[in-house]
């Protein structure tokens, strides 16, 4: 890994636990200004910007959040790269909309692309993600991938051989940090961790309907070998999401049990366990 590389992996990984936590707001380019999103520089004040690693968003939310980046000293930028939306024939197919100079410019630390294998038109996305890898190792810019079995030929997109198989392109294209869905259970995702070198992420996926249930596929995920989550409407969609946000951090950096997480939170009048 190039030295700018790793400086600026350094700013968007925890330097004690050599985990991350990342909560993703780019989803109102694909869904539009969905709950959770109206507002994201105040959402994420709201959720404490303190309990994070980083942050995804797509080019032109970066001047919204602006005021705030510069107030933090911990958070990081990740400029997401690809998008489609759900008003396209195709939702899958995921298209280059931003670069790597402009992420640059705009002042961030990594850079994120999102690719679905198995979709129609698998092949386009993966030559984008040749191009961003090669300009990513150009300019010493971290790659988050966001690699998934998604498409009219996956009948599981949580079946361990296909969440292999998507680890894999994504070291071999040059990816730094890999973003896929978690297995289901600690045994099939630490067998599939066993030869990676790159940092695995879990997704959140769409919203649990227990709290419970989400901390437990986060502890037993780290437990297999993943360096950490990127979250999106888990967290930012909840009604107590700067709680939500504490117990992940305290799982994720400081290896809280599930019944210690949920302890935490009860600790507070303001939550209810849910699960």
């Amino acid at each position: 890994m190039s030295s700018g590389k790793e400086i600026r992996m350094r700013r968007i990984i925890n330097s004690k636990s050599r985990r991350m936590f990342i909560l993703a707001m780019d989803h109102g380019f694909s869904d539009g200004p969905i709950r959770g999103l109206g507002s994201i520089s105040q959402r994420l004040r709201d959720i404490g910007e303190d309990a994070l690693n980083a942050v995804v968003v797509h080019q032109g939310m970066v001047s919204r959040l602006a005021p705030l980046l510069k107030e933090t000293k911990h958070l990081g930028l990740i400029v997401h790269l690809s998008g489609s939306t759900s008003l396209a024939h195709d939702t899958n197919d995921k298209r280059l909309v931003c670069s790597v100079e402009q992420a640059i410019r705009l002042g961030a630390d990594a850079v994120s692309v999102h690719i679905n294998l198995g979709a129609r038109t698998e092949n386009q996305m993966l030559t984008d993600l040749g191009k961003v890898s090669q300009a990513c190792q150009a300019w010493g810019m971290p790659l988050l991938g966001m690699m998934y079995p998604r498409g009219e030929g996956i009948d599981n997109p949580y079946d361990p051989q296909l969440i292999g198989h998507a680890i894999r392109v994504a070291m071999e294209m040059g990816v730094d940090i890999i973003k896929t869905y978690y297995t289901g259970d600690v045994e099939s995702f630490g067998s599939i961790l066993e030869y990676v070198d790159a940092p695995v992420l879990i997704a959140g996926g769409p919203q649990v309907d227990s709290d419970f249930k989400m901390f437990k596929m986060v502890h037993d995920a780290l437990k297999a070998g993943a360096a950490g989550v990127c979250f999106g409407r888990n967290v930012f969609q909840s009604e107590h999401a700067d709680l939500i946000a504490e117990a992940l951090e305290n799982i994720v950096h400081k290896d809280f049990g599930v019944q210690e997480a949920v302890a935490l939170l009860q600790q507070t009048k303001r939550w209810e366990m849910t699960g």
